[in-house]
């Protein structure tokens, strides 16, 4: 066997053993919990925003940029080779081997980075958020519940379309202010970056991502005003370790609406209550046109602004876009795909049962 096969076969062999140890341990939800979301992730994490932060540009999104370069000149040159008949069986053989390694050092590389914390226990345990099912009654009071809250921050925010400096100086603030309550919240070296290929990046509707390369959240500055706060706060969140969507939704809604920007509560409250009118407009239509008519005029507003921003950019590229992240998703422990991106409308209405209970009961009382 040629000497460079038989290298690249023992790559191989190494490579799909580190690969398989590590989907193993990923098996184990308790075990990535301790040793690696805890433990190992809280280190390299830290140590990949302090390099990032250093860089007044995106990082991730040139590492990336070079990754996409490579792959592109790889494939370029087989296909020259085989335009020239330059490839033999041997040639074929080891192409096709230096493929599946590099397939399975990105795959490593995700995962250690990154990755193992799709595995984790569901953050809502830990921060002791119930999961009991609601009704659609119990729907359409949370939605009545979200207008309030967001009626009420509608007349106190201002129209402002903070920098990225300033929606990471807010969001560093308001973690800062819950991890008084939880050290889970602590936010150590802020590594938050606008997107360089803002165009592309709304073209495909993605509002913001987190890159696993280099540890810095992502915000596509692109967008309405009132959606830079919460996205902010939720792709910090995966800088911290939550991987699942619902779930950096989850805490994306707690640190805007527990920030004393009252901005960053108005953008929290603006977002949930477009999921839950989402859903109320699936089972309760009726219900939906009340809520609607007891909404202000601004929120309606950006209701519009927002609507038309998406159409002036998101085209058919976001629905493949769509299918491909609802896979990525399935594959990373989340069966629901993207579906389970509605799952936030669960712990919100527990999140705040007790207090609408409360003020139920209030005007109940004669």
């Amino acid at each position: 066997m040629n000497p460079a096969i038989r290298k690249k076969f023992l790559q191989l062999g190494i490579l799909f053993s580190i690969a398989l140890l590590i989907f193993l341990f990923g098996l184990s939800s308790n075990a990535v919990e301790y040793l690696y979301s805890d433990g190992f992730y809280q280190f390299s994490s830290v140590a990949q925003r302090l390099i990032s932060s250093l860089i007044p540009f995106a990082l991730g999104d040139f590492l990336y940029a070079l990754l996409v370069i490579f792959c592109l000149w790889s494939v370029f040159k087989v296909i020259k080779q085989a335009a020239g008949k330059q490839l033999s069986q041997a040639a074929i053989l080891s192409t096709v081997l230096q493929l599946v390694n590099f397939s399975l050092i990105l795959y490593i590389t995700f995962k250690v980075l990154w990755g193992l914390n799709y595995s984790r226990p569901s953050i809502s345990v830990r921060l002791g958020i119930s999961d009991k099912v609601y009704t659609t009654k119990d729907l359409v009071l949370l939605g009545d519940f979200l207008v309030k809250k967001v009626n009420a921050a509608e007349v106190k925010r201002k129209k402002k379309k903070y920098t990225v400096t300033e929606l990471k100086d807010q969001s560093e603030s308001a973690y800062a202010k819950l991890a008084l309550q939880n050290p889970f919240f602590s936010y150590r070296s802020p590594s938050v970056k606008p997107v360089m290929f803002s165009w592309l990046v709304s073209k495909t509707g993605i509002e913001g991502y987190y890159c696993p390369l280099s540890g810095e959240a992502n915000v596509n500055m692109r967008l309405p005003y009132m959606d830079l706060p919460f996205v902010t706060a939720h792709e910090i969140s995966h800088t911290l370790g939550i991987a699942r969507e619902d779930e950096a939704n989850l805490i994306g809604y707690l640190v805007s609406i527990n920030s004393s920007d009252v901005n960053f509560q108005y953008s929290g409250y603006y977002n949930i209550l477009r999921s839950v009118l989402f859903e109320i407009r699936m089972k309760e239509p009726e219900e939906f046109a009340q809520l609607m008519k007891k909404i202000n005029a601004g929120t309606l507003a950006d209701f519009k602004e927002e609507q038309e921003f998406w159409k002036q950019y998101n085209g058919d590229m976001s629905a493949y876009m769509g299918t491909a992240l609802d896979k990525f998703l399935k594959i990373n422990n989340q069966k629901k795909g993207t579906d389970s991106y509605q799952d936030i409308v669960l712990w919100v209405f527990n999140l705040h049962k007790q207090e609408m209970q409360a003020k139920r009961g209030k005007t109940l009382q004669p």
